[in-house]
């Protein structure tokens, strides 16, 4: 459907008289309330979600060097207007999407008379805003010195938050890479690991009276990405990154041109999780940034690295790789660092093009760069770099490879924001999607650029490769994820384990505790349109063939989204259509079998394939009816998983 933007019933610019310095906007069916006020010179705003305080009085406004606009402000008049689009996005999750939301625009001035703007988006359960300077008098740009925007929550509230790392720590000094561990149903007055705040998304559970996510999207080579603060005295704010990252390299302070606008900052509210779950505000409020003549595909991809490592970048190991995406029937195949020295570029071409004759594409690794890490793996200094970056591309398209991962960033500056952006652009022009691994969250960039496919910025499958610790644990992060961080942006897990055992021989390494049918579920639960997932050519001859015969089909694109039961971090269950197909999805991580009725009107009076663990947590299949009312209940065992399919 044709992207549209209608604006219904201009509401009118109103001048405020200095005594009456608050106005308000409340979604279009009138439950979610944001109150904007200026209050001896401070700008302020509160939320309500059906009179239920959601976020109590919290700050407005910033310091820049054309001026201060956090003190001493006046609230002059606002502006409203109701606004009405429909637009599709085929790699996010849901593919039609109709936004309707009630916009207010504040006019503040400050001391000095200078304006400033605060443009809020208010929908049924989201709350978008952002600064907007306009251009006053001969000066062309603003630097901004900080943000005061903050979110304050009642004193019941817990939370389930990610920290920010330290900079120049890690492997290879290479973070923050947001892949730090979650904590859940915390107390605010927890201080963050590492003493820097904590990772976008946000989660917080306001007591009884509902949930609020809060995070940011639109962010590009015009501003840094920002993160929330420590709480003090239950208020958050918004913090730029820290002078160290990226080995120093960039400003911490953001700057655009004039007239101007922030990122915007979201904020997604419910008396229930299904608004999280299913949010489309990171990508209701921002405009593609450049369009393409490409048509570029979605799919499925197989990645040796994740199993067998760095040893099995050699031409005969890929060429198994080739060979199983083939075999299942995938799209894609990914080969990760290191292929430049041991495969080396003619044998590459071979290579892609022995790929392209099985029916199968390339996806190939590089470094981000080498002068703001540690980083032996290569390529390196190819894609930091505007005139190598173009010529390695010009390659790349020459030969056929049909996309990039490109990894270790390690920073939130504007100067990163860029290289992104300029990655992506390049690649588009180069016909290349690209995957983004060890790097920042994704903030709208699904609907911004066509080519972009992917982001980690978790805790991903390489983690449970590397310490038992994570596989331990995975069921928990799995439960975490639909929440928070995948609810924002797709996700780049590169999961969907077979090997009992995780190393190449399945028969040591770390030990796998989730069940076959949790890691089916996994491929469902986890969105991201191109699924680069770990299974090895082992499996065609040792996995089951019911898992086999799942993975061969499954999508990786979704029409729909929807919630059905869950708490973070306990268990999920959730529900994707892709076209006119339906899969639901359970994954459990606690240590008692799960057993909860759920309501599938979807599926009401079907029959279904049903994929679950036996008694010796065994995957199994059977057909199963579903009730007329559309009622079920699921048993899920701990660390287990079902899938219904219809």
């Amino acid at each position: 459907m044709k992207n549209r933007l209608i604006m219904i019933g201009l509401f009118g610019l109103s001048a405020l008289t200095i005594a009456a310095q608050s106005v308000d906007v409340t979604g279009p069916d009138g439950k979610l309330k944001v109150s904007v006020s200026c209050e001896s010179g401070k700008a302020s705003y509160t939320i309500t979600y059906e009179g239920k305080q959601m976020l109590e009085t919290s700050p407005l406004g910033m310091n820049t060097n054309i001026g201060d606009f956090s003190k001493d402000l006046k609230l002059v008049k606002h502006a409203t207007e109701k606004l009405d689009r429909v637009y599709t996005q085929t790699r996010i999750k849901t593919s039609t999407v109709h936004y309707q939301a009630n916009e207010l625009v504040c006019h503040f001035t400050n001391a000095d008379e200078k304006p400033m703007q605060v443009t809020f988006r208010v929908s049924n359960n989201d709350v978008a805003f952002r600064y907007t300077l306009p251009k006053s008098g001969e000066t062309g740009s603003a630097r901004v010195l900080s943000e005061m925007t903050g979110f304050r929550f009642p004193d019941v509230t817990t939370t389930f938050l990610c920290p920010q790392s330290d900079a120049m720590i890690g492997w290879k000094r290479t973070k923050p890479s947001y892949e730090e561990e979650y904590k859940a149903d915390a107390p605010m007055s927890d201080r963050s690991q590492y003493g820097h705040g904590y990772t976008f998304p946000c989660l917080f559970k306001v007591g009884e009276e509902g949930w609020v996510l809060v995070s940011e999207t639109g962010v590009d080579s015009r501003y840094c990405a920002s993160h929330l603060s420590d709480s003090d005295n239950r208020l958050y704010t918004i913090a730029f990154p820290m002078p160290e990252e990226n080995n120093g390299n960039g400003t911490v302070e953001p700057a655009f041109a004039l007239p101007g606008s922030t990122p915007w900052r979201t904020i997604t509210v419910g008396n229930t999780l299904k608004p999280i779950v299913e949010t489309t505000v990171p990508w209701d409020v921002v405009e593609p940034r450049y369009q393409t003549e490409h048509h570029y595909r979605m799919g499925r991809g197989t990645w040796s690295w994740i199993l067998w490592q760095d040893n099995s970048i050699n031409f005969a190991d890929q060429v198994k790789y080739v060979d199983l995406a083939a075999a299942m029937g995938y799209e894609y195949v990914l080969v990760d660092n290191f292929w430049d020295k041991n495969i080396g570029r003619e044998r590459m071409e071979e290579l892609v093009a022995y790929a392209r004759q099985k029916g199968v594409g390339f996806i190939l690794w590089y470094s981000s760069s080498g002068y703001w890490n540690d980083i032996i793996q290569s390529p390196l200094n190819h894609m930091d770099n505007s005139i190598i970056r173009k010529q390695e591309m010009r390659w790349l398209q020459k030969i056929g490879v049909k996309g990039i991962k490109v990894d270790f960033f390690g920073g939130d500056k504007q100067e990163t924001m860029r290289l992104y952006e300029e990655i992506l652009s390049d690649a588009d022009d180069h016909g290349l999607m690209v995957i983004f691994h060890g790097c920042t969250l994704p903030r709208g960039w699904e609907r911004m650029y066509p080519n972009y496919v992917g982001s980690e910025a978790v805790l991903a499958s390489e983690n449970l490769i590397f310490q038992q610790h994570f596989c331990d644990n995975e069921a928990f992060n799995a439960c975490l994820h639909p929440f928070i961080r995948n609810t924002v942006g797709c996700m780049e897990f590169g999961g969907t384990f077979l090997n009992k055992r995780l190393n190449r021989g399945n028969d040591g390494g770390t030990i796998r505790r989730t069940t076959d049918v949790f890691q089916l579920a996994t491929s469902v639960l986890f969105q991201n349109p191109i699924q680069n997932f770990a299974l090895a050519p082992n499996n065609l001859t040792d996995a089951p063939e019911v898992c086999i015969d799942f993975m061969k089909q499954v999508p990786t694109t979704w029409d729909e989204t929807r919630f059905i039961d869950g708490y973070p971090g306990k268990y999920v269950v959730l529900a994707r259509r892709h076209n006119d197909i339906w899969y639901v999805v359970a994954v459990n991580a606690q240590k008692e079998t799960l057993e909860v009725e759920v309501d599938l009107p979807m599926l009401a009076g079907e029959t279904v394939s049903f994929y679950y663990d036996g008694k010796n947590r065994e995957p199994l299949r059977k057909k199963l009816p579903i009730k007329a009312d559309g009622k079920l209940k699921l048993t899920v065992q701990p660390q287990g998983g079902a899938v219904l399919m219809k």
